[in-house]
């Protein structure tokens, strides 16, 4: 087995544990000596996009088997394919099932005998404009269109009997019957308008406008006869307009009910508080009205699952829910309906954690199953209710999803040292991993190792940060040092790795990466993440500045190369301190699609949360919010700015990207541009991408202090200590 060697001696104050590679698969030649293994090459932007990005599973009613959709791009090309894979959770090699280019979101029949995922093909003559709903035998065949639905498919849930399918597709809530809706999508498309007409104040999301008119309703398919049957049509009834997932809605075990989440205010906004419903089925037609099992206007209510079928006859439903009416960054709690009583309550309220969707059951009703943040990684937990305790089913890495069938549970799951990978947890056995789509490539690349560590930030608190090392790094060298600093700002840098940010490719340019997951970031603690509400940009810069102070601190930190790079939020940071951190500290910033002025900011697709955020309407208190603006200190800006945003970003309009470029450019501050038309919040085509990362280093490379500009420390800023300290496990081996 081919090792990767462990550097002489770990840098000052950290400790750092690696772990061997996955081995070479390639056998010797019959007769003759051992090949030697090819020397390893640092990962690069094309190794990047050569890797399968595997999604998360869904099992076979026996758990033997589990389906998972596998893209895979071409950077010729400029495009990916996705397409479905068989992997046994017993053993065995995997199987291509489909071969199709957009093959995603399967779902396995209750019986068995169908899998489900939503496609957009050429067949019998007719090409899919958006995606539809296909079903596809798991021993293989071709795979059948069941819907031809205009405006296509959102997302679904098989019933409990296995012959009836439950999608989430747009309507006009004016329009009665499919016919109806058909004629309408045909006239939409035929218009010779372009304008975009609304009253709604949810009238965009992330990088699209929302359907014009239109809403998601909860639709019945057949598979019997194909008959489809619109769940919500008379009702004033909906479903999330931002994410209309099938987290937003679950059918009962005996079929006859279906619970969802819906926001009853007249007017629907991207913060809007949820309720849960619930409509009675006569076969495929409402029995009665739909009516509210919980609603609360202090509480977000969401995420609903029904509890497995009781011999008591007693149900229940579980759910997350959130006090907003105390604050909007109250955490994501585990709730619990019983119809019997008709009252719920939460049972996590004694956990700091927040619970994120989806839930499952476990068979016995007793507890239930989720993923959750826990200092920079993301558990699978199972929480009981009878004692209301917490436990980790696997910990470790980030798990991405899951699903548990007859005792088997298939997870998939990434480290910030291997994409995502799917793991099989049989009763009684170590966890397994089921696929090796990446190993090949993985084995012929050197990932640095990386650690955590922690230093004294803002307020005394312990601040965590974790170190990405170039491959071949040498502790008797002085290496440039690059913050990555992560968006939210209630979200966190953990062992995950990030298709978008690579910190391994960063880092085998040949330079220290740090993440500082600051005052703000989620996994620690309500009173951690609140912390910065009212104040936003103030201790996460002494947390980043504390982190600075360590680093500056090593032998092997090159003082004239230390950058400090962000994106969304921590764009915002990265501006916010051209503004504040004095110049000669960095030698160069890089702000991907930043906040730069929150007054321009109500632009974006989220302006209901700013207030809340920053404590203030801007036209309320005008000067507090420009106290949290970077906008306002653009007197002080002076460090070299490489600028990057994309056309399609509603999240953060390009604007703020233009504006903050053209800002450095009055001021004769050096400055480039990079803007795509064609992309949003991300960077999500490959050549795209390529170019990003050529931009992003070669801004930092060209980019030296001289050593008559470098403080050692912060000037005015005391020095932080590091305090204890924790390894991070490298995970290129396969578990």
């Amino acid at each position: 087995m081919a090792t990767r060697k462990r550097s002489p001696r770990a840098p000052t104050g950290a400790t750092a544990t690696a772990t061997a590679p996955p081995a070479d698969t390639d056998a010797a030649p019959a007769g003759g000596p051992a090949a030697s293994p090819p020397a390893r090459q640092p990962i690069t932007v094309n190794d990047l996009w050569q890797m399968e990005r595997v999604g998360p599973p869904s099992l076979s009613p026996d758990g033997a088997q589990a389906v998972v959709a596998v893209q895979r791009f071409s950077m010729d090309e400029n495009l990916g394919r996705t397409r479905l894979w068989l992997l046994s959770t017993l053993g065995g090699a995997p199987r291509a099932l489909t071969s199709g280019d957009k093959d995603t979101e399967p779902a396995w029949s209750p019986r068995g005998d169908r899998i489900a995922f939503l496609s957009r093909r050429e067949q019998e003559g007719s090409k899919d404009e958006e995606a539809q709903l296909y079903l596809i035998a798991p021993d293989g065949g071709e795979a059948r269109r069941v819907t031809s639905r205009a405006g296509g498919i959102e997302a679904f849930k098989w019933f409990p009997d296995g012959r009836r399918i439950a999608f989430i597709a747009w309507v006009w809530p004016d329009e009665r019957g499919s016919e109806a809706q058909a004629r309408r999508h045909q006239a939409w498309k035929d218009r010779k308008t372009s304008g975009y007409v609304t009253s709604e104040p949810l009238y965009r999301f992330w990088d699209h406008h929302l359907p014009q008119d239109r809403v998601p309703h909860l639709h019945l398919l057949n598979l019997d006869d194909g008959s489809v049957t619109d769940l919500f049509e008379g009702t004033p009834c909906e479903l999330s307009r931002t994410e209309p997932t099938a987290s937003g809605f679950d059918i009962s075990p005996d079929g006859r009910r279906i619970v969802f989440a819906f926001n009853p205010a007249p007017e629907k906004r991207i913060d809007g508080r949820q309720a849960l419903y619930e409509i009675e089925l006569d076969g495929a037609r409402l029995a009665g009205a739909p009516r509210a099992i919980v609603q609360d206007e202090a509480w977000d209510c969401h995420s609903p699952r029904y509890s497995p079928a009781a011999a008591d006859g007693s149900e229940r439903v579980a759910f997350i829910a959130s006090h907003q009416g105390i604050k909007h960054t109250m955490p994501q709690q585990l709730a619990v309906w019983e119809r019997e009583s008709g009252r719920w309550q939460v049972e996590s309220a004694a956990w700091d954690h927040d619970v994120e969707a989806p839930l499952h059951w476990e068979d016995d009703g007793q507890a239930l199953l989720f993923g959750a943040e826990e200092r920079g990684a993301r558990h699978l937990w199972r929480f009981d209710l009878p004692d209301q305790r917490a436990e980790r089913v696997h910990a470790g890495g980030w798990v991405g999803g899951f699903d548990k069938v007859a005792g088997t549970v298939a997870l998939a799951l990434d480290t910030l040292d291997h994409p995502p990978q799917i793991l099989a947890l049989l009763p009684g056995e170590p966890p397994r991993r089921i696929e090796a789509f990446n190993d090949a490539l993985l084995a012929r690349l050197a990932l640095g190792r990386n650690e955590v560590l922690q230093v004294t930030g803002a307020r005394g608190d312990a601040v965590q940060v974790r170190l990405v090392f170039p491959p071949d790094f040498d502790p008797a060298r002085r290496w440039p040092v690059v913050h990555t600093i992560h968006g939210g700002p209630h979200a966190a840098f953990g062992d995950n790795w990030h298709w978008r940010w690579n910190h391994h490719l960063l880092a085998a340019a040949g330079q220290v990466v740090a993440c500082v997951n600051y005052h703000g970031s989620s996994g620690f603690g309500h009173a951690f993440a609140d912390s910065i509400t009212h104040r936003w940009g103030e201790l996460e810069l002494q947390d980043i500045e504390a982190a600075s102070d360590w680093l500056l601190a090593q032998p092997w930190a090159d003082p004239q190369r230390l950058y400090a790079t962000g994106g969304s939020y921590g764009g915002y940071m990265v501006a916010w301190m051209n503004g504040h951190v004095p110049a000669g500290r960095y030698a160069a910033y890089v702000c991907h699609a930043g906040c730069f002025d929150w007054t321009a900011m109500f632009a974006d697709d989220a302006y209901d949360w700013y207030a809340k955020e920053l404590g203030a309407w801007y036209w309320d208190d005008p000067a507090r919010i420009a106290a949290q603006s970077p906008h306002s200190r653009a007197g002080h800006m002076s460090t070299p700015t490489l600028v990057i945003h994309g056309a399609l970003d509603y999240r953060v309009p390009d604007a703020q990207g233009l504006a903050y470029y053209n800002t450095l450019k009055a001021r004769r501050v050096d400055a480039r541009l990079l803007w795509f038309p064609d992309e949003n919040h991300w960077v999500l085509k490959p050549a795209n991408s390529r170019l990003w990362y050529e931009e992003f280093q070669a801004w930092l490379s060209s980019h030296v202090l001289a050593p008559a500009q470098t403080p050692a420390v912060m000037v005015g800023t005391k020095r932080l200590a590091a305090t204890k300290t924790t390894a991070a496990r490298s995970r290129r081996k396969p578990v």
